[in-house]
């Protein structure tokens, strides 16, 4: 640590780095107009000293066989020097408590909203209006959804991003945000934003540049100037959205041919090109010291590219996460990465780490958290949780019931065929169940980018309506609130679609909105439901009934310390109908049971003799006897605190 108030160049663990690194510091801390000695050069020191050998390390690994190699690390250098003179002070103070205090987002208090910003609010005044209800919810996280400048009407969501320093003007001003995040921090809520990294709207300065043929700006893309470079890379390459365009490469009107992984009007940046890492290294600083606590980043498989590979989860895009992840350890430690990674559950968890992405979704816990609401059998969910849960101390899952996004069954092959299950097969079988085409469905789904010929699909739909609240059953209630009792108790950060928590239902009028007619996603993503909101405090109603079940799940789950972390220990309950896992505290531990049959379920006696005879059932704050067995309604859940074996 640096002690001495009249530290100098000379004093201290700085003079431990190599002559070369001190003077490359000297010269961007003057650039940046610190001040040598004060309390912030001081500052940046430590941190520097702590986290430059890392962050030399992996950019060199980068780009160490091009001659600009230095010049380009000294621009870096001088970005996080300028970046952290310019955060604001408050920030600065959140920056030394959380280093004091890195798992500070693993608190069982800790409970996640999310919403689009039009839909929900109509801007960010109106978010800002709402803060009185997220405390009432109990949030203490919120993640609006892409915010910033995009193409209309065709904007991806807003993952099409044609600035990342403008907010869209229908939403609000960067000033607006600014407020709405120091506001919601003064209220114990963290701001969560997407970084979408991988690709920029066509839009974009740097693409309508690069579109002119400006050289340095093509080289912030893919872009060739004829068909035989595309070839080669989409021998390896998979289709993303086949009905969108063919291959990952569009034509410019130029004749040249740019990468789009996934729209035509959504650019790859070219990451080979260590100016790109400088310039969004410059944008993710710019987030940060706008008060944003999280990002999200998007689509991390697809960051980096290489020949002959398939150009996805390739070994550099961990190494330019690792990069991204030191430049904010010294510019803004209080700042945290989410891994948004839709791919094989083995690859989900490389993004995992606390020195790439201390987040991460859990896509394999939510799919196949609806599976077996389908099958009424939960073998594949509870393997999942005994062999892909636990993750690395320091980092955190999100579990959530459903986003944004579709619903894809990303549960691996292998994993299935163990319970002689054919992956194909079944995913067809779930397909056809949740969109009602299954004889005795209770889901009203809508398919997404439905493709008969492959058989594949996924699924649009809002919790309640894909739980069958369209009907108007109580088993319906029921199944929201059992799905959502495993997002609040295996282990991480519960994170609920606003609008859900009161029994939000599918909007089948979305294909009459501009720009939404070829994407059924939108079907999920509802205008506020102020009526329903509106009947929330009244249990009599669905609306009530839920809201009401989901603030007694967040209730119990902050008073219930067994429930931070992540740590899960597996417990068979020896019924393939009821799931079961332990979460284990000091000296104590909570047994967790949720029941995904129509009828009711006994959990044996002798299932339960490794415990003491008696248990606190949580909810209802009153022991009960387990000796005997212990029988669980349908669709009901118990947590139970247990004196865990001797």
């Amino acid at each position: 640590m640096v002690e001495s108030a009249s530290l100098d160049a000379t004093q201290g663990p700085f003079d431990a780095r190599e002559p070369g690194e001190q003077q490359l510091f000297r010269t961007a801390a003057a650039q940046a107009g610190l001040v040598t000695g004060s309390g912030d050069w001081r500052a940046l020191v430590e941190r520097f000293d702590r986290h430059y050998p890392d962050l030399s390390r992996l950019f060199r690994s980068l780009y160490g066989s091009r001659p600009d190699v230095e010049e380009q690390l000294g621009g870096l250098v001088l970005e996080i020097a300028r970046s952290w003179q310019d955060r604001p002070a408050d920030l600065k103070q959140l920056d030394a408590g959380r280093e004091g205090n890195s798992e500070w987002f693993q608190s069982n208090r800790m409970l996640g909203g999310v919403c689009y910003v039009d839909r929900y609010a109509a801007d960010l005044e109106g978010v800002r209006a709402r803060i009185p209800y997220f405390k009432e919810l109990g949030l203490t996280y919120l993640h609006l959804m892409p915010l910033f400048l995009a193409p209309e009407p065709l904007s991806d969501g807003g993952y099409a991003v044609s600035s990342y320093r403008e907010v869209n003007p229908k939403l609000g001003t960067m000033d607006q945000l600014r407020a709405l995040a120091a506001e919601l921090r003064a209220n114990g809520i963290s701001l969560v934003v997407d970084f979408i990294f991988n690709h920029t709207s066509n839009e974009h300065e740097w693409a309508r540049r690069a579109a002119e043929g400006d050289s340095r700006y093509s080289d912030y893309y893919w872009i060739f100037p004829d068909r035989t470079m595309p070839d080669a890379f989409e021998q390896d390459v998979r289709e993303i959205f086949p009905e969108d365009h063919p291959g990952s490469f569009v034509q410019l009107p130029d004749g040249r041919w740019i990468w789009a992984t996934f729209h035509t009007f959504q650019w790859d940046l070219n990451y080979s090109n260590p100016e790109v890492f400088r310039a969004m290294a410059g944008e993710m600083l710019f987030l940060a010291n706008l008060g944003v606590d999280i990002l999200r980043m998007d689509a991390v498989a697809f960051i980096w590219k290489q020949l002959g590979t398939p150009c996805e989860s390739l070994p550099e895009a961990h190494t330019l996460l690792r990069a991204f992840n030191a430049v904010c350890r010294i510019a803004a430690p209080a700042l945290l990465f989410k891994s948004e990674a839709i791919v094989h559950p083995d690859e989900v968890a490389l993004y995992i780490d606390p020195a790439e992405c201390q987040l991460s979704y859990n896509p394999l816990q939510m799919a196949l958290t609806w599976e077996a609401l389908a099958t009424r059998n939960v073998s594949l969910l509870a393997q999942a949780l005994e062999r892909r849960h636990n993750i690395a101390p320091g980092t955190s899952w999100v579990n959530y019931v459903r986003s944004h996004d579709d619903i894809g069954w990303t549960f691996a092959d292998e994993d299935a065929a163990e319970f002689g299950i054919n992956g194909f097969d079944h995913r067809r079988f779930l397909n056809s169940f949740y969109v009602n085409r299954f004889p005795g469905s209770f889901a009203h789904g809508v398919p997404f980018q439905d493709n008969p010929r492959t058989g594949d699909c996924r699924i649009s739909g809002t919790t309640a309506s894909l739980c069958g609240l369209e009907d108007g059953s109580a088993e319906a209630i029921r199944r929201v609130l059992l799905t959502h009792s495993v997002a609040f108790s295996t282990g991480g950060i519960p994170l609920l679609y606003l609008g859900d928590e009161v029994g939000q239902l599918n909007d089948y009028g979305y294909a009459q909105e501009d720009g939404h007619e070829a994407d059924s996603r939108w079907v999920h993503r509802p205008q506020f439901p102020a009526e329903k909101y509106a009947k929330r405090l009244d249990p009599a109603t669905p609306e009530g009934a839920v809201y009401a079940g989901l603030r007694r799940l967040a209730e119990v789950r902050a008073a219930t310390p067994e429930l931070a972390g992540t740590r899960l220990v597996p417990f068979t309950t020896n019924n393939p109908a009821v799931l079961g896992y332990q979460r284990p505290g000091h000296g104590t531990v909570v047994l967790a049971l949720a029941n995904f049959s129509d009828s009711p379920q006994v959990v044996s006696a002798e299932t339960l003799s490794g415990f003491a005879a008696e248990a606190l059932d949580l909810f209802a704050g009153e022991p009960v006897r387990i000796d005997e067995g212990l029988v669980l309604r349908p669709q009901d859940y118990a947590w139970l605190r247990v004196v865990p074996p001797s």
